[in-house]
């Protein structure tokens, strides 16, 4: 029976490996920097030394005798990772970094823009080679603490302010009127808007393309029927609820974010009115369509946000210093049914209904 390698107190380290292969410790670093030098005789020595000794080479020193002093590593801040249409993005921004060999390091920013500051400062102090963020704050110029110059960083979703980047964001104005001017097609007036936070710049710009569509019908805006400051599920349910039972309840509902979306989809079938009132939402959620009717919806393409946006950055940080670009992703209407209900009178169980 083969004698265990000795090794030093605490965590293995390359001499310990060394000595247990019997070479030198330039040849292990070889091995595991992943040099072809090293002949496959003495590479299969230190990897069987390696994984008897279960070393674990230390990033942070290696970091430090890159010349290019990169981690191979870059930070993904979104909104709520959780989120159906941040989880698509995020996945495409992973695939993209593992087929470079980079790790991606990603966080939830909860509209915190504290937390924002928190975490940008966080990742910087990781030397992490670039950022990708869908910003919270109104100007990302206040973070200049925090960044770092050298740092590259994309915008995604979300246009950013006060530092130079490029941006990957969707045609939110342009989606939002096609939903509207199709529900006034089907002969749809009163069109109810439920909206995100009024900070965030993507629900600003649905609520713009909202009225646009409006507009161009002749239709003038109510302010009975638009709602901001929407940001759950169960407080989009909770408003659909109390539009519906009004005296003179919209016949239509245009929600500017998926959760909003549930939220409503929710209170329409809680109040037996699925089939009567007409629904469009921004952005395509899970099973969408499944439901019966349907949900007919704008729907984004986060997985292409998330591949341009990676691409985006990798070009910075291989050294494109040319001017910010910005990188529009179009949107599609998707039909489904929910959409394309014909108004109809109110019916009565929508005010006897819990």
């Amino acid at each position: 029976m083969s004698e265990e390698p000795r090794v030093s107190a605490g965590r293995p380290t390359m001499r310990d490996v060394a000595s247990a292969a019997g070479v030198s410790i330039k040849t292990v670093s070889r091995v595991v920097n992943g040099e072809t030098t090293v002949s496959p005789v003495l590479a299969g020595k230190v990897q069987d030394a390696i994984d008897r000794l279960r070393y674990r080479p230390d990033i942070g020193a290696s970091t430090l005798r890159r010349s290019d002093r990169r981690t191979e590593t870059i930070a993904l801040l979104l909104e709520d990772v959780g989120n159906p249409f941040s989880a698509a993005l995020h996945r495409a921004v992973e695939d993209e970094a593992r087929a470079r060999g980079v790790q991606v390091l990603t966080a939830s920013l909860d509209e915190d823009p504290h937390r924002e500051r928190e975490l940008i400062r966080t990742f910087t102090m990781r030397r992490v080679d670039g950022l990708i963020i869908a910003p919270v704050s109104t100007d990302q110029g206040t973070l200049h603490s925090e960044l770092q110059t050298d740092v590259p960083m994309v915008f995604v979703d979300r246009p950013g302010h006060g530092v130079p980047a490029d941006s990957v964001l969707a045609t939110n104005v342009t989606g939002a009127s096609e939903a509207v001017r199709h529900l006034v097609a089907h002969g749809h007036r009163a069109i109810a808007y439920l909206g995100d936070y009024t900070r965030i710049p993507t629900a600003r710009l649905r609520h713009e393309g909202y009225l646009a569509a409006l507009g161009e019908a002749g239709i003038p805006a109510d302010p009975r029927l638009i709602v901001h400051d929407l940001h759950t599920d169960t407080a989009a349910e909770s408003m659909v609820m109390s539009l519906l039972r009004r005296p003179q309840p919209p016949t239509a509902l245009f929600t500017s974010q998926n959760l909003v979306t549930i939220g409503a989809v929710r209170a329409l079938r809680r109040l037996q009115l699925h089939r009567e009132i007409a629904l469009i939402g921004f952005d395509d959620f899970p099973m969408a369509d499944l439901l019966e009717p349907a949900v007919t919806v704008v729907a984004q393409d986060p997985a292409m946000m998330g591949r341009i946006a990676a691409q985006a950055l990798f070009r910075r940080i291989d050294g494109d210093t040319g001017a910010p670009e910005e990188f529009w992703i179009p949107t599609t209407f998707v039909r489904r049914g929910s959409g394309e209900l014909p108004p109809s009178p109110p019916s009565p169980r929508a005010t006897t209904a819990l």
